[in-house]
């Protein structure tokens, strides 16, 4: 896998001391008329990525324009500090980092969705056993009552997607607030989350593939007791984040419709699809094996549409402002560009 951080040096820093307003773009000359420079594309070793698994391993990229670098990043907040340095054409990732890119004033828009209602919420299977949809509050009650301690949620850090989700979940769903019925934890990244279920220091997590199938292989004693289909329909997770620069030029109808390919070809070869997740991020972190079970879980929901995860956004848009992580509550039209996906459907 080409690391693309030499190629990035190229792109100088924003003018102006920590400077993120309107004028922040990727400076990718050129592009407006198919020119042969560079985008530079931000992506994540994770399995909402899967888009970004199959452009590269099936070749598609090379058939763009555009020469197209790829560049790993372990977390949002790095690629969103990439976005503010001017290093960034185009990012997949969180939907949360990329509102928070939008809201420091950078110029980029979402362009296309790369899944949906990928998250699911679960609980030791003890609490399984005790679990009333009906009535959650009585059924923290009872866990309460029956171990000595609140029913203790482990997962991504406050206002990630996991983390977001689950408070939805508890408060929009349930009209029950996170300390109280339940413990809301943010235990780190997807390994630091498992490792703690597998300790059993958490009785339970909102999360995404494929730590599910990860958990379901290693016989952990956890059950799903919701899916975001259950109760959040459109619900948004990774996407596509472009730069003003390149979402004006030829480069963007190209990149979504290669990223439309991609798609249809996880729809089409999903055991294949899965086998290029695992080159990518790295057959040790997740076997081949494991990522095509994933493939069969009701959370790899993959997708370009942008429409699809509107509804969803606007619930995050509203819960990022909430947590403080936007210091605006975004509208749609700041954070969407439909207009390259409906142009190629």
């Amino acid at each position: 896998m080409q690391d693309a951080s030499d190629g990035i040096s190229r792109r100088g820093y924003l003018s102006g001391a920590g400077a993120v307003g309107a004028t922040a773009l990727a400076g990718c000359s050129g592009l407006t008329g198919g020119g042969s420079d560079a985008i530079t594309v931000a992506y994540m070793p994770i399995y909402p990525d899967m888009q970004y698994f199959v452009m590269q391993e099936e070749g598609y990229f090379d058939e763009m324009s555009v020469e197209v670098e790829g560049k790993q990043f372990s977390d949002g907040p790095s690629i969103v500090q990439a976005y503010a340095s001017g290093d960034i054409d185009v990012a997949m990732f969180g939907i949360v980092p990329a509102m928070i890119v939008i809201d420091k004033g950078i110029s980029a828009k979402v362009v296309a969705g790369n899944i949906e209602e990928p998250m699911g919420i679960l609980a030791h299977e003890e609490f399984g056993a005790m679990w009333d949809p009906d009535d959650a509050a009585g059924s923290f009650e009872q866990w309460e009552q029956e171990t000595g301690e609140p029913f203790n949620f482990g997962t991504f850090p406050e206002g990630s997607v996991p983390d977001i989700l689950l408070r939805y979940w508890l408060i929009d769903e349930h009209d029950l607030q996170p300390g109280t019925a339940a413990e809301v934890v943010g235990a780190g990244g997807a390994n630091a989350v498992f490792q703690g279920l597998a300790n059993e220091e958490f009785d339970g997590t909102s999360i995404m593939e494929p730590v599910p199938t990860k958990m379901q292989e290693n016989d952990l004693p956890y059950e799903f007791i919701a899916t975001a289909a259950d109760f959040m329909p459109g619900q948004p997770a990774a996407v596509t984040l472009m730069t003003d620069e390149v979402r004006n030029s030829d480069a963007a109808a190209e990149f979504v419709r290669q990223h439309q390919r991609a798609t249809e070809f996880v729809r089409d070869n999903r055991d294949t699809a899965a086998e290029h997740a695992s080159t990518v991020i790295g057959e040790q972190s997740l076997p081949v094996p494991m990522a095509q079970q994933a493939m069969e879980s009701p959370l790899s929901n993959f997708i370009t549409d942008p429409h699809r995860i509107e509804s969803g956004t606007e619930i995050f848009a509203e819960y990022a402002n909430r947590l403080g992580k936007t210091d605006a509550r975004l509208s749609m039209e700041q954070v969407f560009d439909y207009s390259i996906y409906d142009e190629l459907a």
